[in-house]
């Protein structure tokens, strides 16, 4: 009988400490503790609790406070399974439709115990490695088809193995933990979940090309990651698997950390090195590529948290294991953060090659609400927007490339029929326009003239000829910019402007948000059938633009009205309706 409480960011943010309590006293004397392990990636059902029997059937209680808790555990240990609170089979298909390698652990073990990681399995990879060569753990990442999980989708073997044969007094590796993208959340729910498989993928990596450190550069917002990444450190450390002469196979190994600003534009590779030498995040040109020339200038090896995460796995089961899954490009499985207008929200890890389609309905359960479904962002800021009609495009590299989108970190926001592509370009713009380091001239003038293109067609003044301006713009940064950030930052807008264009054209021809999103295209009326002439929406309105006489029809002014909503928030009839209208001059 076991009993796991999620205790990641979203858990404690939804009350899981308060939970943790009240069950730590209802379980106290009976023999068991509780376990505080990661997210296991139900965000949507926090604060949850997995209760496993003694027959080893899984209980997932979810949505739960302290009272409900305490009650559950009693019950619980009495013999009952209750009802209350206990998730039911179609929200527990959001895990059975995954097949988890990155994400393991996460949910099942203790992340802040060395002995649990080890108990579920963990350096065993890293102790058969040692008795090697580091050729041979080349060799099985080359047979598992591991691309980076990154963004940018390059095959891990080829990075591993230019760094293996640079020449270099040092090496180092490099994980990149600097999750910088709106809606994501993959790399920092592996970290508080399970660092130590994070670790391990280093340590491998680091015998494998023959580099004497590892450094980690995570962002300063993750305290909880940067606290359990210490904790697992000095567990390694103090077990005798860090340090000079590792298990006595003449490999040598040690880790660092750093705390990253925030800057979107470090997780660039050449970026972030420059960061971690004491200088301002800003990319080199390439070449000379990091495998060659990258931390102080010695030959370095960059992955992210997810890449990482999946070696171990890779090293214990086998290359072919992992190549068994997925498409012929696009090998194993793939982390997303679902956030957006769907049912069930938090993390998924999927087979490559599942569709879009798969993942939103089958595994998130569809729209909340069930509102129509309008668009998926995939990639970030730096990805694209993709319109329903191509939900059945398979998740893999090529897939997603031949859409104008890009994979990203694994980023995937969902958008109902309420979204306004023209201000969702230009939320993604205004983003990478002030993240932009400024370098180089296309991203830093050129970001800044789109948004401020889009920002006039949100205000109802655009002009004809804008879309060709925004898309000219989009292509030149795409094909002049210094770094693939900068390349990829026109990407939300070019996406838009392919697959909604009768959207840019209502705001600018007709001077209407066909969504009626866009706050300066937003008017309102009085339904007069409705309208019952009770006053309150006059009484409401800040600017006295509501007239009307008592058990008459009111009317708005349209000259007056700023669209500020009071007077719909103060109709008890439906009588205000929201239009989209011409912007007030």
């Amino acid at each position: 009988m076991r009993f796991l409480l999620g205790y990641g960011s979203c858990g404690i943010a939804a009350g899981a400490a308060a939970v943790a309590e009240a069950l730590e006293t209802a379980l106290a004397g009976s023999g068991h503790a509780l376990e505080k392990v990661g997210c296991n990636g139900l965000c949507f059902a926090e604060p949850l609790m997995q209760y496993i029997d003694d027959e080893g059937r899984d209980h997932y209680y979810g949505r739960l406070d302290a009272r409900s808790a305490a009650s559950v555990a009693a019950r619980l240990l009495a013999g009952e399974v209750p009802e209350e609170n206990l998730l039911s089979e179609e929200e527990l298909s959001f895990l059975t439709g995954q097949t988890r390698i990155a994400l393991r652990h996460c949910g099942l073990i203790d992340p802040e115990s060395l002995a649990a990681y080890e108990g579920a399995g963990g350096y065993r990879a890293l102790r058969a490695a040692l008795s090697g060569t580091g050729a041979q753990v080349i060799e099985q990442i080359r047979i598992s088809g591991l691309r980076g999980r990154g963004g940018a989708g390059f095959p891990t073997w080829r990075k591993w193995q230019a760094a293996s044969e640079a020449k270099g007094e040092k090496k180092y590796v490099v994980c990149n933990a600097d999750e910088g993208d709106p809606g994501a959340f993959m790399d920092r729910s592996v970290l508080e979940g399970d660092p130590h498989s994070v670790l391990e993928g280093m340590m491998l990596c680091g015998f494998a090309i023959g580099a004497c450190e590892g450094l980690i550069y995570v962002r300063a917002e993750y305290p909880l990651a940067v606290r359990r990444l210490r904790i697992a450190i000095e567990q390694l450390r103090a077990a005798g698997l860090l340090g000079e002469n590792i298990l006595g196979s003449g490999f040598s190994f040690d880790f660092r950390m750093m705390m990253g600003a925030g800057a979107f534009v470090c997780g660039e590779g050449t970026a972030l090195l420059a960061s971690l030498e004491g200088g301002r995040g800003m990319p080199r040109p390439k070449p000379p590529f990091p495998a060659q020339s990258g931390y102080h200038r010695y030959p370095t090896n960059i992955n992210n948290v997810e890449t990482f995460a999946n070696v171990p796995w890779i090293l214990e089961n086998g290359g072919a294991a992992f190549a068994a899954m997925g498409t012929a490009d696009s090998k194993g499985t793939k982390v997303f953060a679902m956030a957006g207008k769907v049912k069930r929200g938090g993390l998924v890890e999927v087979p490559m090659g599942l569709t879009l389609r798969q993942i939103v309905f089958d595994i998130c359960g569809g729209i909340r609400d069930d509102r129509p479904i309008k668009a998926v962002q995939i990639g970030g800021p730096s990805g694209g927007c993709l319109p329903a009609s191509l939900l059945d495009t398979p998740i893999d590299y090529a897939s997603i490339g031949a859409t104008g989108a890009i994979m990203g970190s694994g980023g995937l926001v969902v958008m109902d029929d309420t979204a306004c592509m023209v201000d969702m370009a230009r939320f993604f713009m205004e983003f990478t326009s002030k993240e932009s380091c400024g370098k180089c001239t296309p991203c830093r003038v050129g970001t800044t003239r789109m948004k401020e293109i889009l920002d006039r067609i949100c205000e109802g003044k655009g002009e004809p000829g804008d879309m060709e301006r925004l898309q000219g713009l989009g292509e030149s940064i795409r094909d002049s910019a210094l770094c693939g950030l900068g390349n990829s930052a026109p990407n939300p807008v070019l996406t838009t402007l392919r697959y909604f264009p009768e959207e840019y054209r209502a705001h600018i021809q007709e001077k209407r948000c066909p969504a009626l999103s866009c706050a300066a295209l937003r008017k309102y009326r009085i339904d007069a059938a409705k309208c019952v002439g009770c006053s309150l929406c006059s009484r409401k309105c800040p600017t006295q633009a509501i007239s009307g006489q008592i058990k008459r029809t009111y009317h708005i002014d349209p000259a007056k009205c700023v669209a500020c909503g009071a007077c719909r928030k103060a109709c008890r009839f439906g009588a205000v309706e929201l239009y989209s209208g011409e912007a007030a001059q």
